[in-house]
């Protein structure tokens, strides 16, 4: 869909992206994660062509509409959904019964259209996230850009949500999708890209960074468990009521502890095998440090 090559954006003295260079394939989802401050926005905002004056490039395979979903929340609230949809299709060139019809669709597509003419102050967090996708859905886009859609959303609207990106996708949609929350990221995303103080860090595959960075490890939880009798499987740590096991196999792990638990099924309450997690690779790659203070345009 779009290569982006050696693209840098400084205000000032501050470097906001530093020669960020990725390949974003056609119908995929693509992640973009960071904490606050790393250059997420900025990179979206360049691809949607809000913010000029850069130094690079990002080009596109082909001509494509895109559909920008800022985070902040872009309605008109003493309007209702109609008047808003109207807006911005109006703005894409839409009029007339094309427009009428458009909107029509696109309410039925976010679950908004038995709520159409109510005003949008009196919708919950999670309509007017699902109405604020809709807006950027009236051009009917080759590449959607979504920045932190699900601030503050219903377990419901998520869903609903994540199944309208999958649909898109499923006719050829782009997507890239900035989120603070690694589940959604994993669970959505074929690739992904973290970034820190405007660089890109590691991107690929979602699977290939889990594999290249995380490591199963085992959890066990049980009565009379001690340190000392656990050390023998490997690298032991107390984690929630239990202990999780790091180093060597972990399967050859697990079945050995069965082995063990077997003369005594009462002293085990949990044995788990844990799965490498994306949010445990973020910490890894940007530490721990907060970041509240750095603001982003």
């Amino acid at each position: 869909m779009l290569k982006i090559n050696d693209l840098t954006k400084n205000y000032g003295k501050k470097h906001a992206l530093q020669n960020i260079n990725l390949s974003i394939p056609k119908g995929s989802c693509y992640g973009i994660v960071g904490p606050n401050g790393a250059g997420k926005t900025t990179l979206l905002k360049i691809i949607a062509s809000i913010l000029k004056e850069t130094q690079g490039s990002v080009k596109f395979n082909q001509k494509a509409k895109i559909g920008y979903v800022p985070q902040e929340i872009c309605l008109e609230q003493s309007l209702s959904a109609v008047s808003n949809l109207y807006f911005f299709g109006q703005l894409y060139g839409l009029k007339g019964q094309k427009l009428k019809q458009q909107t029509n669709k696109i309410l039925k597509k976010i679950g908004l259209f038995n709520r159409r003419l109510d005003k949008v102050k009196d919708y919950s967090g999670g309509m007017k996230r699902r109405l604020n996708i809709g807006c950027a859905l009236m051009s009917e886009p080759d590449l959607i850009i979504l920045d932190e859609p699900t601030v503050g959303i219903d377990p419901q609207s998520r869903k609903f949500i994540f199944q309208l990106l999958n649909e898109l996708r499923e006719k050829s949609c782009t997507v890239i999708y900035a989120s603070h929350y690694m589940e959604e990221v994993e669970q959505l995303c074929d690739q992904i890209a973290f970034f820190d103080n405007g660089e890109v860090i590691e991107n690929g595959q979602v699977d290939e960074i889990l594999n290249g960075h995380g490591r199963t490890t085992i959890y066990v939880q049980g009565k009379h468990l001690t340190v000392k009798e656990l050390e023998h499987f490997g690298n032991v740590s107390n984690y929630q009521r239990g202990y999780v096991i790091t180093g060597g196999n972990s399967f050859r792990i697990l079945k050995e502890m069965l082995v063990l638990f077997e003369n005594k099924p009462n002293h085990l309450e949990r044995l788990e095998l844990l799965q490498p997690r994306l949010v445990d690779v973020f910490m890894k790659l940007t530490g721990n440090e907060l970041r509240d203070n750095v603001n982003e345009v």
